[in-house]
């Protein structure tokens, strides 16, 4: 069992992330929260389980210690468009390979 002071610091830093995405977000409605699946272990939930009224955790590939407020809207849409933008940009660029510990300048 999970230490319950750990897990109570953890559903309010949940309710918290929950309240702040809806007040940034009114058009999306939010459903669960994402943990990874050792913080699952660790804290002693399960997959499905209701933690907050509405809101249900889930196992995600997130980095451990960290958590995700999981819900119906993309928020990650113009950061998508930027990375496609970037990497179109960089595959018409040619950069020359250097070997490690040797100048480009160095006569081979």
């Amino acid at each position: 069992m999970a230490d319950t002071g750990k897990i109570a610091k953890n559903l309010e830093r949940f309710a918290q992330a929950v309240a702040s995405h809806d007040r940034e977000n009114p058009t999306h409605t939010a459903h669960g929260i994402g943990l990874a699946h050792f913080d699952m272990e660790r804290l002693g939930f399960d997959e499905g389980e209701e933690i907050l009224p509405g809101i249900t955790i889930h196992a995600d590939s997130g980095v451990t210690g960290n958590f995700r407020v999981l819900c119906d809207g993309e928020h990650d849409e113009e950061l998508t468009e930027a990375e496609e933008q970037a990497v179109e940009a960089i595959a018409t660029r040619s950069i020359p390979a250097v070997s490690p510990g040797r100048s480009p300048f160095e006569a081979h």
